[in-house]
């Protein structure tokens, strides 16, 4: 069985109490910005083994009656089509998912809020979709004098231009679907707007990762660096606050950074110059008293560390990452001696690929570690891929049925196939993950052997995978719904360049 090594429900204790105590020491309105992910916190889930990848929303319905969000999205990201890689979604896209998310949950959202502004054509008809389904838009432009001139930023030249967003709760969430978005300056400008309608209001952040009261070379602490990697980011200590308190703490670089100005700025519209020491003192974060088992946590950041660098490899294959950050992940495993041994599946994977031999002319392997520490693997054939003969040889086992069984039998797997070399001439036929999926939902209404594989598939969440190629979007999907952890050689499938 998998390990536990954090407390979820401690957390959700501690940290709801934090926010309350935040929250009434500035007079009952606070402004709460929120980075990383709100739900399907997928990298916290995998370091902290134990954590709920939705606890975060957990602690937000805990105020239900006393919160409402705010939802940042910088308009540049709309107009590239910025993709968060988590997702497969573009910016905006994710938008729209947090939207109903934060519905679903009985969470209100008091508005969106288009960042740095400047009539952009996809964000003009972004703000204009939004509009049309009845969600209130505001747009910021580029703060005049940030950073350096703090009498323009906190003047009605500065945050004053921005329009004002009417809030009604104790607690508004300032949250984006990525870094970069606009949440800092969101918070700001309604201080600054709050404060000239003399409205006491404060602001803080709920924060997750880099973890202040764990060790800066902390397995879980680099781990979250070689996440971010892509924004070179760099955890450090935290001066400001050593300085105030006479006690360690861990932040990162472009909180750091940003701490003299935006202490400024906060001292301007408050009128208190002891609001915040520390960058530190900024954050919300009860995460560090969540853990209860060191060497388990240790352990599952260093697999994380792993993975992140296959994912950044694979990024830069494609054309979607950059090699500095492929190099920063690198370093960070040689600096702490972490192999890829660490994680048995990549081992398992390659092994697989090198033994088998086959008709095939492109072969690809797949491996999967289950929750007892088993190992399975699988190859691609003819008619499934890698992946989907993997997962079907992890569910008959899961199921204890007999490997010579057939989960899909000819008259369920022929049509498919038929279906997409004859009728929609795609180049490759075999099926992937997510046609597999639902292959076997199929076979399972009159196979009862399908039927006792499909209840297992819960069992798969969060197991750790490989593959040695990088999945086409089929198999990523699938796996990204089951929950799986999936890392992949920096290797294609194929020598085609538009594979259909």
């Amino acid at each position: 069985m998998k390990q536990i090594g954090f407390d979820n429900e401690k957390y959700l204790k501690e940290q709801t109490e934090a926010i309350r105590e935040r929250t009434e020491k500035f007079g009952n309105k606070l402004y709460l910005e929120c980075g990383g992910k709100l739900l399907y916190d997928y990298h916290a889930t995998r370091v902290l083994p134990g954590f709920d990848p939705n606890v975060k929303m957990r602690v937000f319905q805990s105020f239900k009656e006393d919160l409402e969000v705010i939802i940042c999205i910088y308009a540049g990201d709309i107009e590239r089509k910025k993709i968060r890689s988590d997702f497969g979604l573009a910016y905006d896209s994710d938008l729209l998912k947090m939207i109903d998310d934060f519905g679903e949950w009985g969470l209100p959202i008091c508005g969106v809020v288009i960042t740095r502004f400047e009539q952009q054509p996809a964000a003009v008809m972004f703000k204009n979709k939004l509009k049309r389904r009845g969600v209130k838009v505001y747009t910021h432009g580029y703060t005049k004098g940030y950073p350096t001139d703090v009498d323009l930023i906190v003047s009605d030249k500065g945050y004053g231009a921005n329009s004002y967003i009417e809030t009604t709760k104790p607690i508004v969430v300032v949250t984006a679907p990525g870094p970069g978005s606009g949440k800092l300056a969101t918070c700001l400008s309604q201080l600054y707007h709050d404060n000239k309608r003399g409205v006491s209001a404060g602001y803080a952040k709920f924060e997750t990762f880099p973890i202040w009261n764990l060790p800066l070379k902390h397995p879980v602490n680099v781990a979250y660096e070689a996440a971010t990697a892509d924004l070179a980011d760099v955890n450090q200590l935290d001066h400001f606050h050593i300085d105030a308190y006479d006690e360690m703490a861990v932040n990162y670089n472009r909180d750091l950074e940003a701490f003299p100005v935006l202490k400024r700025i906060l001292e301007r519209i408050t009128g208190d110059a002891s609001l915040y020491k520390s960058p530190t003192d900024m954050g919300v974060n009860r995460c560090g008293f969540g853990i209860i088992d060191e060497k388990i946590v240790e352990q599952a950041a260093r697999r994380e560390i792993i993975r992140r660098y296959y994912r950044s490899a694979c990024e830069y294959r494609l054309g979607m990452g950059t090699k500095e950050a492929v190099e920063r992940v690198d370093l960070l495993m040689k600096e702490f001696s972490i192999l890829s041994d660490e994680r048995p599946v990549i081992a398992a994977a390659q092994k697989k690929l090198k033994k088998d031999r086959g008709p095939i002319q492109v072969r690809n392997s797949a491996a999967i570690e289950l929750k007892d520490g088993t190992i399975i693997t699988a190859r691609n054939t003819s008619t499934l891929h890698a992946v989907s003969g993997l997962m079907l040889h992890a569910l008959k086992y899961l199921a204890k049925l007999p490997k010579s069984i057939d989960l899909l039998p000819k008259d369920v797997i022929e049509p498919m196939v038929h279906l997409k070399k004859e009728v929609l001439n795609e180049r490759r036929w075999s099926l992937d993950l997510d046609e597999t999926l639902t292959a076997l939902a199929i076979a399972a209404a009159t196979n009862e052997h399908a039927a006792l594989a499909l209840k297992q598939l819960p069992n798969l969440r969060g197991c750790d995978s490989h593959v040695t190629h990088i999945p086409s979007p089929g198999d990523e999907s699938g796996v990204r719904k089951i929950g799986i952890h999936l890392t992949s050689d920096p290797e294609f499938s194929t020598k085609l360049m538009f594979p259909r």
